[in-house]
């Protein structure tokens, strides 16, 4: 992606959870760390690209990261998930939009925000007509 900038790495927080769920002096129960909510773990399956990383709790494969999309730019389409490809294909379409990416492990509930990053050709648009959502037709 040619666009990425303002890229803020959560690899330490991540660190640290991590640290303070092993050894003796545990600060974290794992249930505390591994509390991701349902609606996360149901995105994660059907939305998630694979994460090469294991799971630093249950040391599972099944890993996976979400990218979700904010900005003012995106209209009533910020908020979503969209793939890496999409994301490609977007930061030519929108001027400025954040990316929040999240590590989720479907297995036990892992959850953590690895990174975050502005994409966008920086040129400012008006945000896309809102179209008419099965929300809007049945209530």
């Amino acid at each position: 992606m040619w666009s990425k900038r303002e890229v803020v790495d959560y690899a330490l927080q991540r660190r640290r959870t991590v640290r303070s769920l092993q050894g003796r002096t545990r600060s974290i129960a794992r249930v505390e760390a591994c509390d991701a909510d349902p609606m996360l773990i149901r995105a994660a399956l059907n939305h998630g690209e694979s994460h090469p990383v294991p799971c630093p709790v249950c040391e599972s494969r099944r890993m996976v990261v979400l990218h979700y999309v904010f900005g003012e730019q995106l209209g009533q389409y910020s908020g979503r998930i969209k793939s890496t490809d999409e994301l490609t294909d977007m930061q030519n379409e929108y001027g400025e939009f954040k990316v929040y990416g999240v590590e989720v492990c479907v297995e036990c509930g892992w959850n953590h925000m690895i990174h975050s990053y502005l994409l966008g050709d920086g040129v400012p648009r008006k945000p896309p007509r809102r179209r008419k959502t099965v929300e809007d037709i049945y209530g």
